[in-house]
């Protein structure tokens, strides 16, 4: 009988951390349930080992570098980027076995695992993202472990409902449970969209406006474009203008508008790594700024993570109750059965990754 398959698609690539995030020192850390040890080599580039030594099991991630090899903290077994064995003291390294390497690249100011056939990583499957890609946006953003379903997350961010709910001393507003919700899928995207006209901005836009030179009494027009593409990422395109200026194509001197950045990285079947950040169009040179909104911005995720992780100890405790599917959830839905389809396609295709000898790193 095959084994069940995991709820990720394994042939794609993933966030594995931030840039920032490895250093002198590696980085442990489990992604869609591999146990990866990554580290810089000396010349800047990072490299992506499973986390164990082939010696006696113990994690590499604890251990140290030394220059282009990572050196094991129990008996000193030194290892390169590409998994092989090249040093211990007192012993001979021919007996050895290599090491399974998974592909990374930097990009972006995050580093990029491939956690599937090694084979098939092609790092131009990287997405492309405006906020990455021009000139003109400033960045700012942070990290989460969450204790749920990767899943829980995607569907929480393609339904901002809740905002009103869960949100409503920052960016909930009432307005939000009026206002339709437009969702459609393309080939590569599913897109749940809301538009609510002539509104008063709540309190985090107010204060966006204010760092903007914009006057945070008038009504806006308020807008959310949630875009899910696999294998597990959303961009959620949020803004105000003043009412009547044109909405998201208003002019600049009257619109303050950014692209809510969410990376979502499975750990294990019931955790994930969550990327948060906000790219801004305006104020682009402001560092207090950046701060300012990455404080509240991490203070609003805080109240998701909450929510999603004691969501996810109900629905371990009651295993057999379905989930409703309502209009609001449309958006989620249509996210789940892209990921749904891809993990099928792997099923089909038989390319679920594993140990390979002659695996490579992606350049």
């Amino acid at each position: 009988m095959p084994a069940k398959a995991k709820p990720w698609p394994v042939n794609a690539w993933y966030v594995a951390a931030r840039s920032d995030e490895i250093a002198d020192k590696p980085l442990g850390r489990q992604i869609c349930g591999e146990r990866v040890a990554m580290f810089r080599r000396a010349n800047g580039s990072v490299a992506a080992v499973e986390d164990y030594c082939p010696h006696r099991g113990a994690p590499m991630s604890l251990g140290k570098v030394e220059g282009d090899t990572l050196v094991c903290p129990y008996h000193g077994l030194a290892m390169d980027g590409q998994g092989r064995a090249c040093s211990m003291p007192k012993q001979r390294m021919g007996a050895f076995p290599k090491t399974r390497v998974f592909p990374v690249v930097e990009r972006y100011g995050f580093i990029w695992l491939w956690p599937g056939d090694a084979t098939l990583a092609d790092p131009a499957a990287i997405p492309a993202f405006e906020w990455a890609n021009r000139p003109g946006f400033a960045y700012g953003g942070g990290l989460y472990h969450v204790k749920a379903d990767y899943r829980l997350m995607i569907d929480n961010l393609m339904d901002l409902t809740h905002e009103t709910y869960v949100h409503s001393t920052s960016i909930g507003q009432k307005e939000i449970d009026e206002a339709p919700v437009a969702t459609r899928v393309t080939d590569d995207e599913a897109i749940a969209e809301r538009i609510m006209d002539n509104v008063a901005s709540p309190p985090f836009w107010r204060m966006a406006q204010r760092a903007n030179g914009q006057d945070d009494q008038a009504p806006v027009d308020r807008w959310q474009v949630c875009r899910f593409s696999l294998p597990s990422h959303v961009m959620i395109e949020v803004g105000v203008a003043r009412a009547g200026t044109g909405g998201r194509h208003a002019p600049d001197e009257t619109r303050t508008s950014a692209v809510v950045v969410d990376f979502i990285t499975p750990e294990t079947e019931t955790s994930h790594w969550y990327f948060w950040g906000m790219a801004r169009q305006f104020k682009t040179d402001d560092a207090e700024l950046t701060a300012t909104i990455c404080e509240g911005q991490g203070a609003i995720f805080a109240e998701d993570l909450e929510l999603l992780e004691r969501q996810q100890v109900n629905l371990q405790a009651w295993p057999d109750r379905r989930l409703m599917k309502l209009d609001i959830d449309a958006g989620g839905v249509y996210a789940r059965r892209m990921i749904a389809r891809a993990i099928a396609a792997e099923q089909n295709s038989g390319a679920l990754g594993g140990h390979h000898d002659d695996v490579r790193p992606a350049a």
